[in-house]
């Protein structure tokens, strides 16, 4: 399960990339190569889009993030069977100093 996380990590991270990229900050960015009103994806839509997809990717890769570091496999470690266990005459307390 940890290495599917670890596959859409990357693919959300490589999405998000590439989303911002395409983004301008001024707000033109892929946008603005549609300046007729009369497409179907306009500027404002296309920004919008745009937007939801950066928050959606975002709490994608926030989402599979904590997902993985749930998943992280976890190795065992078995207790030797050779430890000394303590006998009844072995003081489990402080020693006080003998005189």
């Amino acid at each position: 399960m940890y290495i599917f996380f670890s596959v859409m990590i990357i693919v959300c991270a490589v999405l998000l990339i590439l989303i911002v990229l395409v983004q301008n900050s001024k707000g033109g960015g892929l946008a603005s190569g549609f300046g007729q009103g009369n497409q179907v994806m306009g500027v404002k839509k296309t920004a919008d889009f745009l937007e939801k997809a950066t928050w959606t990717l975002a709490a994608g890769l926030l989402l599979f993030c904590l997902l993985a570091s749930f998943s992280i496999p976890v190795k065992k470690v078995e207790a030797p069977q050779n430890m000394e266990q303590p006998t009844q005459n072995t003081p489990t307390g402080p020693v006080a100093p003998q005189k």
